[in-house]
């Protein structure tokens, strides 16, 4: 989905830290961290990554998300990756043989935001490409987050599942914001605009004839009328609206330029 406003500058929120156990592509180490920044997510942490750090194909992968892989940190065990933080979710789609509450993401997006928005600090695990996390690490976490899979084929690649979750933490901590673009709808139309539009098209439809039974005028025009006022536009709108409308009822007044004559 393109559409990246590079006249924007990223918003730093507090927000939980995704930290990846010992990954081993740093392909998927970039895609991850530009799953992250769709959604607002800058906290990237690195445990024993396989290949080392910095790494140019995470960066390239990462597509331009440099304000996530600038701020990569580096740990040598999970132990450290989650010291500071006192909400931890491991991610998984295999049962486990230890007794840990298991949540969907989006009552773990839910719940981290309380936690963040208290002052604290989350995390959320994910393990390798291969094998995800062993239950050593995941008896370091509070609570197992499982997404609804298809129990046949319930692998994800590990930016496919930080995309889930980084949405789900958006979706919970804008919640009754408004969606992008949402708010370039423009000034919306006065009552006056709307009447004169109105007015205007009725004028240029009895010009032309349109309203064959005088009787069924008010009829027709309220109904036209009713449309108008629940398409909600916006000034700019109508009054492009009205130009178009001012345009068709001048057409009679010049010659058709486009207007193929019979014979040609």
């Amino acid at each position: 989905m393109a559409g990246t406003d590079t006249s924007k500058e990223f918003v730093f929120r507090p927000s939980p830290a995704i930290i990846l156990v010992e990954p081993q592509l740093g392909e998927n180490i970039g895609t991850a961290a530009r799953a992250m920044a769709n959604f607002g997510l800058w906290d990237m942490r690195l445990v024993a990554p396989r290949d080392g750090w910095p790494n140019p194909k995470a960066v390239a992968a990462a597509a331009k998300a440099d304000h996530v892989i600038d701020r990569v940190q580096v740990f040598d065990t999970l132990a450290e990756a989650i010291a500071d933080l006192t909400l931890v979710y491991a991610t998984t789609a295999r049962s486990r043989e230890m007794f840990k509450p298991v949540i969907g993401p989006d009552v773990a997006a839910d719940t981290m935001t309380a936690h963040i928005g208290a002052g604290h600090k989350a995390g959320i695990l994910f393990g390798r490409e291969r094998w995800g996390l062993n239950n050593e690490e995941v008896s370091l976490a509070n609570a197992i987050v499982t997404l609804p899979v298809e129990p046949a084929f319930a692998s994800l690649n590990i930016a496919q599942a930080v995309l889930v979750l980084a949405y789900e933490w958006r979706r919970a901590a804008l919640s009754g914001e408004p969606l992008p673009f949402d708010e370039d709808k423009g000034v919306p139309a006065t009552g006056e605009e709307m009447v004169g539009l109105v007015e205007q098209l009725g004028d240029a439809l009895d010009r032309s004839n349109f309203f064959k039974s005088p009787g069924k005028r008010p009829g027709m025009m309220n109904n036209i009328r009713s449309m108008f006022t629940r398409a909600g536009f916006n000034q700019q709108e109508v009054r492009t609206l009205r130009g178009i409308i001012a345009s068709l009822d001048r057409r009679h007044e010049r010659p058709n330029p486009f207007r193929v004559k019979k014979g040609e």
